[in-house]
């Protein structure tokens, strides 16, 4: 695992950016040979999709042979609400790019059977070779997608009653009204995240400290879900200062200084590949 830290919110959006457009880049993905990536929601990563939009619009990067993988979905959320997740991904990222529709999949919150969407989505999965960069977000308790405390770190994609922490959590979404917040999601599992080849984690904000922490610093724990990904041979968790609060000043140093290292490379535009090498 690595950690790499940075000043800022905008810094850690900007790195996760580069990050994106190299993988893809690297690869050369072709009509024969796509780029599958894996896609969450919320403000952490609004500031990454701003960017790679602004690195498509320079030509810097396409989208055309790419398929992505979207983390979670409301149950029973019309896709045109505010609060879907369609709507979010495809007015703040989808529409903007060169990503064909058929290749941007969101899990279908109002499918008729949604045992079988979730099968069907990690069917999908499978036929598209596997995701070769899953990024994701956590939460202050350290969930990942709608896997919260408790969820098995072996999870699958499936039907998941939401906890009460979270619908009073997510009430300043829909008006402060915790009635009129779904209870029930569709997400991705622990153990399909840990499938991807790669993983990229972006944390910001002081009140996800002690969730970093929890990643860092202590064993595995299916209360804290993100610390699964301890045990995931190529993941990359990038946060800025204020994330950092709860780990100690040693471990700061030490990731710092592997950071140092690793954001030459991608100043110089070394090959991506060259990132196992200094672990």
């Amino acid at each position: 695992m690595r950690l790499v830290i940075l000043d800022s919110p905008k810094e850690v959006s900007e790195w996760a950016a580069k990050y994106v457009m190299k993988s893809i880049n690297h690869f050369k993905p072709t009509k024969d040979r796509y780029f599958v990536l894996g896609l969450p929601t919320g403000s952490t990563p609004y500031g990454m999709y701003q960017k790679l939009i602004e690195f498509y619009k320079a030509g810097k990067v396409s989208f055309k042979y790419v398929k992505t993988f979207n983390m979670d979905e409301y149950v029973g959320l019309p896709r045109e609400h505010p609060e879907s997740y369609h709507y979010y991904m495809f007015n703040n990222f989808f529409k903007h790019i060169d990503i064909d529709p058929e290749n941007a999949h969101v899990l279908d919150g109002n499918a008729p059977d949604l045992v079988e969407e979730c099968n069907e989505y990690e069917k999908k999965i499978s036929e598209a070779g596997g995701v070769h960069l899953f990024i994701g977000g956590i939460g202050p308790d350290g969930h990942i997608a709608f896997n919260e405390p408790g969820s098995s770190l072996v999870s699958r994609t499936r039907v998941k009653t939401l906890a009460q922490d979270t619908l009073e959590a997510n009430a300043r979404f829909f008006g402060n009204d915790i009635s009129k917040v779904p209870k029930q999601a569709l997400t991705v599992g622990v153990g399909t995240v840990m499938d991807a080849k790669e993983v990229m984690i972006l944390i910001t904000g002081a009140h996800k400290a002690f969730a970093l922490y929890k990643a860092i610093e202590e064993g595995i724990n299916h209360m804290w879900t993100v610390s699964a990904f301890q045990q995931h041979p190529q993941t990359v968790m990038v946060c800025d200062e204020d994330a950092t609060l709860e780990l100690k000043v040693k471990t700061v140093k030490y990731f710092k200084a592997l950071s140092d290292t690793h954001q030459k490379m991608i100043e110089e535009g070394e090959p991506l590949h060259l990132y196992k090498t200094v672990h």
